[in-house]
């Protein structure tokens, strides 16, 4: 973006007493969410959106923005996601045209982290705004004369393939695995929903912030979903990425699930799967960092609907890169991809027969400092954009030498939870 074409945005942001519940300020339309145990960032209108064909080019774009805007702020040390920020997600697959990633500045930005709470108004001073400017006293609840409505009927259908077919992609992936050099896999399957009435996504923020407080909930664009995976985070200088990779369907019974949490710890297949995943991660963050901890054994994420292996790795960044750039350098990461990583984009290209778009993607935020989170859309879906009845639901599995297509069938069903209840309510 040239200097002709940036816009020079005014940013204000002051302090707020009590948002209440971050989910309820969502708008249904225009309206972007990031929200982790009632943490995060909600924006409401769009005040500049730019679809990147590369992370090296929505970094140039977000620099071009951050330079050119005004920025004011009544908080004392403000804090990352503060002030100036854009909502991003990015595709799997950047060689794919049919597919675009994006970045949203909103006009109103609701933020509430490390027990502050705060409001951005930006603007852009050539356009007229969408929304009202705030005023001292109260901030505007998102449309307050509009519920959240729960869908009333949902049917499925079979996305690209079909069980048993899928389940015949992921054998194959096996036999190339013994074969020809591929070490890990991660093959998807989609699956398609249609309600009976227009999807409403604050419905579906809800739902899944309120049932898995301990992912990131996020809505960018129609792609909403609660990841449990924070591809990396920087923020006043220290990097943090979880890693997931083994998984296993809870039963809701303490007894079977400690149970089932010991033997996934002791699973020569899940941490052959996860070794793989964090080799990958810490490769990548290396040239950007130093003092890096990578723990020696993972451990066991409990989450409502499974049981993960996750290792949290943690470095101090070295001067001059920011979080999106980061996320640049760890996309895509064995637990999304595999290993080697050409080799199992090709076999993903061959097996799955679908259009990933941005699920397995980058998602979540950066602001004008370069600090941000920056998450992989998984346990997600993508409302159709010409009828947004229709969803598109996604779940992914690391293959590797030991898998078993029916096990993987049976994982991936359980990754589809999240959303499937979502839809439900």
């Amino acid at each position: 973006m040239d200097a002709v074409q940036r816009p020079a945005l005014r940013v204000r942001t002051r302090e707020a007493a009590d948002l209440g519940d971050l989910a309820e300020r969502l708008p249904r339309r225009e309206g972007v969410a990031w929200i982790r145990d009632g943490s995060g960032l909600i924006g409401c209108g769009e005040v500049a959106r730019y679809k990147a064909s590369s992370f090296a080019d929505a970094e140039r774009w977000w620099a071009d923005l951050v330079e050119a805007a005004e920025i004011e702020s009544d908080l004392d040390d403000p804090p990352s996601g503060s002030g100036l920020v854009a909502f991003g997600s990015f595709v799997f697959d950047p060689d794919n045209t049919d597919s675009q990633s994006i970045l949203i500045v909103p006009e109103v930005v609701y933020g509430h982290r490390g027990g502050r709470s705060w409001i951005t108004e930006i603007s852009d001073p050539t356009k007229q705004a969408l929304t009202p400017p705030l005023t001292r006293s109260a901030p505007p609840a998102a449309e307050p004369d509009s519920a959240p409505e729960a869908p009333r009927t949902v049917s499925y259908a079979d996305g690209a393939l079909s069980g048993p077919q899928w389940e015949g992609a992921v054998a194959e992936a096996v036999r190339r695995i013994n074969a020809n050099g591929l070490d890990k896999v991660v093959l998807a399957r989609n699956l398609l929903a249609v309600a009976d009435r227009d999807l409403d996504p604050r419905w579906l923020v809800r739902q899944l912030s309120g049932t898995y407080r301990r992912c990131w909930t996020y809505l960018v664009d129609g792609l909403v979903g609660a990841t449990p995976e924070m591809l990396v985070r920087s923020e006043a200088g220290l990097v943090t990425s979880r890693v997931l990779a083994g998984t296993i369907r809870r039963t809701g019974r303490d007894d079977h699930d400690l149970a089932l949490a010991a033997a996934l710890s002791g699973s020569s297949k899940d941490l052959e799967e996860h070794e793989y995943a964090v080799r990958s991660v810490a490769a990548a963050l290396a040239p950007y960092c130093s003092g890096m901890n990578v723990p020696d054994a993972p451990y066991v994420l409990e989450l409502p609907n499974v049981l993960h292996l996750a290792t949290d790795v943690t470095a101090a960044l070295d001067p001059g890169t920011t979080a999106l750039g980061l996320a640049a350098a760890l996309h895509p990461s064995a637990a999304v991809c595999g290993t080697p990583t050409d080799l199992a984009r090709t076999t993903i290209a061959e097996l799955e027969k679908m259009d990933r778009g941005r699920y397995a993607g980058p998602v979540g935020w950066i602001d004008a400092r370069g600090d941000g989170e920056w998450g992989i859309a998984l346990r997600c879906g993508q409302i159709d954009d010409t009828d947004p009845r229709q969803i598109r639901l996604y779940a992914g599995c690391g293959i590797v030498a030991g898998s078993d297509p029916e096990a993987e069938l049976a994982e991936s069903n359980a990754k589809l939870v999240p959303m499937r209840d979502a839809l439900a309510g």
